[in-house]
């Protein structure tokens, strides 16, 4: 048994057309804005800035992190990562 083929028309229209950014081929991040006002080169340099702090951060706590007393790295070497032995 076949189910009958039905058309499906779906028409989509804009909520705010006043604020829609038209589909163009034009994709100079010098001229496309983002949400926020900026462009799409300034929200880029913003991303990777932000990028770059984190990372340095991250190898901040990282080098921090590692460094342990003798004592910890006994402990360590003892009981091992589970605390089980």
């Amino acid at each position: 048994m076949c189910l009958p083929r039905l058309s499906i028309c779906i028409k989509i229209e804009s909520t705010h057309p006043d604020q829609a950014i038209p589909m163009t081929d034009d994709t100079d991040p010098d001229k496309l804005k983002g949400p926020g006002g900026l462009t799409l080169r300034q929200i880029h340099e913003q991303v990777q800035k932000s990028v770059e702090r984190d990372r340095q951060e991250q190898a901040s706590r990282n080098t921090v992190a590692t460094q342990r007393t003798r004592w910890q790295r006994w402990v360590r070497y003892v009981w091992g990562r589970s605390g089980r032995r």
